[in-house]
This record gives C-alpha cells, structure tokens and sequence, in this order.
C-alpha cells in the first residue's frame, strides 16, 4: 500500500509471509515480526516535488509486484508540489462482502447483502480513465473494517477459535483475527491496486472495536468487567497500528517515533506492542492517533474523535485539552486550504444535533436523577456518540473554525471544510458565525458514509424522521427544555441527506475548492458505474446565518 507521500518522501507498506527484505525500486527494509506475521514500511527518499514515479516490490530481490500478467496500469507515486492541483477522495464505513449476490444487493432485499461497492466501483473506472484524472489521496474516514459485522469467511474463522474467555463468537477477539480481517478488507484485486498507486490517509471510528466503542463511561465500565475485553481492546489497537496507523506518519514524524525503532528491533514485537496498547486504551491525556500532513498547499488535520475522548459524566470532552492544544497550533501556517477531518461529523442535522445535546444534558442530570438512566440506554440505542453530544468539545471547535476563518492564526484559508463518515448518509452543511464576525473563509461540514454499508428499512425511517424538519422542531424544543444553549455558531444545508452507498471526491487549487459526491444507485453488480448526487463549489458561497 503507498501510504505517506510528501513533496520528496514516501513510504510503501507491505504484509509479507516470512521474513525478507523488502525494496521498493533503490529504497530497502527489513520486516519486522509481530506473533506470526511480517511487515515492512519503506521509506523512500530524494524524490523530485510533482513527479510520477513508478515502481516495483521486490522481496529478497524477487519481484512480486506488479503481478505477472497483471491487467491494471503501474503503480505509481505522485509527489506533491506548491503547483499542483489536488484531488481527494474521502468517505467511511465499509464492509468487506463478496462482490456478486446476494451481497450486492440491497439490505431490504437480503439481510446478507450491503449493496455495490462504490470505494470499488470508483478504483475500475480509473483503469478505464485519464491517469491525470486519478485521485492523490484516499482519506479513509473510519469503519475499513468491522469488528462487529462479519463476512460468511470471517464468522466461520472466529467459530473456529478455541477460546474459553466468553468472547462474543460473532465478532473480532484477538490480533490474529483483526488481521485476516484487514487482509479480506484490502486485497480484493482492483482495491489492491486502487491502494498501490494512491496515497493513503486513515482514522478508526467505532467499529474498528465495537460499535459503541466509548461511548460513555457507563459502556466503558460494563465493557472492562469482561475477561475478554482487554484480549480485544489490545489485539484491536495492535492492529490499527500497524496497519492503519504508522502509513498516516510524516517522515518527520516516524523517526520521532520511538515505538516503531523498537518494533523493528524486536525478535518478535507482540508483547511489546499489546503491552503499549493496553495502556493506550486507558490512557488519560493525548491521544496517539491524531496527524497532520501538508499536501502540497493543503494541510490535512486528523483529528481522534474516538480513542481520545473522555467520557466522564459531567465532563466529556471528544479531545481532552493537552490533545486539543496540539490541535490548535496545527491550523497555524500559510495554506490554501484546510481540512479537518473527524470520523464522526461536528455538524450533524440540526435534528439529531439537538436530539443529542438534549441527550447528553439529560444524562447528566437535567431532568433529575431518575432519567439518567433512560438517557444512557437511549445514548448507546441510538448511538449518540457525536460531537454535539459532547458539548464543551463542539463549542471549542466552532470557536477554533471561526479563529482560524478570522485570520487569528495565520492568513485565513480559501477554505475549511470539516470531512467527516460514520451516519451513513450524506450531506453537506455550510458553516456561518455571529453578526459582525469578519470571516475571510468559506466554511463546510462535508459528510460521505457509507462506501458500502447498506441501511435497512427501519434504519433509513428513523434515519429521515431525525433528519427531517419535524424532528428538528421536536429536538430543539427538547434541548431547550434541558437548559441546552443554542449555539453560537451556524449551519445549513446545501445538500440534503442521501442513504446510498456513496464516494466524495474534492478538487482544490488556489482559490479553488468543490465537492462531488457519487453513488452506485442504478447501476449493476457486473458492470458498476458511479452516477453524480451533487456538486457544489465550496469557495464562493455566502457564509450561513448563525442558529
């Protein structure tokens, strides 16, 4: 997989099934070992800033990628320039099926099935197009791999476990397993391609653990008086480390990175590995897991909006304030533009936003103690996890968009635009501040889920019921009546919610900055195509009213 890549650097992880040197055309590195299984990232170097560079894999001078007799073009590594145009696809939420029926199908058709893949479908109309037409980075936003929603291959691996912890046999337990699941996730054929030749960037969301995965501490608390759970948590975030995380790390970053160095100078890196990942699940402070990239004159923002939350009652916050620090001094600098992203959205709806800081108001006491109970089990039934309901983190956000849009760090951007996955749906909301507020940038929540997750019928139902204009009323008279402020900072809707499986794509250049977003409705599981749901330009728009 072609991971980082900068304006001369980049680095090419490879899975290998014993140990060997690894090289990517001059570049070589030895894998490392972790309980049975063996990696490698490459560090390339010394590369011209807007060039294409193809390359091989060769594993102890043997070549092995391209494949012989490979029917798809050569992989390729774009370096980044000042210069050039830029163009980033983004989405969430995917879940590895086969790609024949019933699986490309509808729920509602099937319970099997979770419908096309539109991550997929977009990787074969780039065999059929213009090379200078292909994305530069694909910005995987959560969900590439659910622990807790199995394909026929991975339920019949975790029925075969000989395991007398009581770990749920319907989903992921233990390192070995999250491993095959990324290896199901990432080495269908056209994906396997896709992720040779374009850069990847990656943040986890829930599912990558559980579907409630910290939600609340009452979860946290029921969850941790499992054996099992530390077995899972650990093997989970080994996983993600491997091989989601370290592939996000500038090179900058990777030679400060001491855990890597002494990965690689383990005979056998696991205990090490699960030992630093359990103390990351409980860790109180900075997350791990946010970064930061500049892609030419656009600075990627990352931001954990998972792992690092804390979920005490009374003081939640989505990124506790050593993290949030770190945040605030990464939107400093001079860039076109900047794109934050969260796995989970920071605008949502306007019905489900005020339906979830009513929620968090009433679980913390607003109504008496005798409904905080029901607002924790409707909090983790309805999964209201998002960051209006973590109130004290959206205001800091909404007061960052609006220093950062202000000038107040540097020179505005052309454009902010928050990409965010995880609701399976997707819209696109534009950002506005109080009156008298001088902001210089365009601001946008921009939200694509699902690559391929398919909602069934009674999901897509609440789904719009919480979206609509009625539910908007309901919540909002709710969350006033819970003491929730309204907030200071605006949004509305340019694009209306849509519950297909979807991709986003944006074009930016100086001055410049628009979305599309694409689904595989209409078309067929043996000849899928993508059709257009919406465009927008995202620089030349009126900012929105506050409220």
């Amino acid at each position: 997989m072609l991971r980082y890549v900068g304006e001369t650097e980049a680095t090419v992880w490879v899975e290998t099934e014993s140990p060997c040197e690894v090289e990517v055309n001059d570049a070589r590195a030895r894998t490392f070992h972790v309980e049975g299984h063996h990696y490698a990232l490459v560090e390339l170097t010394g590369l011209e800033p807007g060039s294409t560079i193809e390359y091989d894999v060769r594993l102890d001078a043997e070549r092995v990628w391209p494949e012989e007799g490979a029917r798809f073009p050569p992989s390729v590594i774009r370096t980044f320039s000042d210069h050039r145009d830029l163009r980033v696809v983004f989405g969430s939420c995917r879940v590895s099926l086969p790609h024949e029926p019933p699986y490309v199908l509808h729920h509602w058709e099937d319970e099997r099935a979770q419908g096309i893949d539109a991550l997929r479908t977009m990787a074969l109309e780039m065999l059929d197009g213009d090379p200078s037409d292909w994305p530069h980075v694909v910005l995987m936003l959560g969900d590439q791999v659910y622990a807790d929603d199995l394909s026929p291959a991975m339920q019949a691996l975790c029925e075969s476990r000989c395991d007398s912890s009581g770990a749920p046999i319907d989903e992921l337990a233990d390192f070995d397993e999250y491993a095959a699941a990324y290896r199901e996730a990432w080495t269908e054929p056209v994906l396997r391609w896709l992720f040779s030749t374009v850069s990847t960037s990656m943040i986890f969301d829930d599912h990558e653990i559980h579907n409630e995965w910290k939600i609340s501490q009452a979860w946290l608390d029921e969850m941790r008086s499992h054996e099992w759970y530390d077995r899972r948590i650990s093997g989970g975030l080994m996983a993600y480390w491997l091989y989601q995380h370290i592939g996000n790390l500038s090179f900058e970053e990777l030679r400060d990175h001491d855990l890597l160095d002494r990965v690689r100078g383990e005979e056998d890196a696991g205990p090490l590995l699960r030992e630093h990942m359990k103390g990351a699940d409980r860790q109180a402070g900075h997350s791990r897991w946010s970064f930061c990239r500049d892609l030419g004159r656009t600075r990627l923002l990352a931001v954990d909006s998972r792992a690092g939350r804390d979920v005490t009652p009374g003081a939640r916050k989505m990124v506790e304030p050593g993290e949030w620090a770190w945040v605030a001094r990464q939107v400093e600098g001079d860039f076109d533009h900047l794109l934050i992203a969260s796995s989970v959205p920071v605008f949502l709806t306007h019905g489900l936003h005020f339906l979830e800081a009513w929620n968090e108001a009433v679980a913390d006491g607003a109504w008496g103690e005798r409904f905080t109970g029901l607002a924790e089990k409707l909090r983790q039934g309805g999964n209201m996890d998002h960051w209006a309901s973590f109130g004290q983190s959206f205001v800091a956000m909404g007061e960052l968009l609006r220093e950062v849009a202000t000038g107040e760090h540097g020179r505005a951007p052309d454009a902010i635009v928050l990409l965010s996955g995880d609701v399976h749906h997707c819209y696109l909301a534009e950002i506005g501040f109080p009156g008298g507020t001088e902001a210089q940038s365009a601001v946008w929540q921009a939200v694509c889920s699902a690559y391929r997750k398919d909602l069934d019928r009674q999901e897509k139902v609440a789904m719009k019921l919480g979206n609509s204009d009625f539910g908007w009323a309901v919540t909002r008279a709710l969350a006033r009546a819970a003491g929730v402020e309204h907030p200071r900072v605006g949004w509305r809707l340019d694009e209306h919610p849509t519950y297909n499986n979807q991709v986003a794509t944006l074009d930016l250049a100086p001055g410049h900055a628009s979305v599309k977003v694409e689904t595989t409705v209409d078309s067929h599981w043996k000849d899928p195509y993508l059709s257009t749901v919406f465009e927008q330009d995202l620089t030349c728009g009126v900012p929105a009213p506050s409220g």
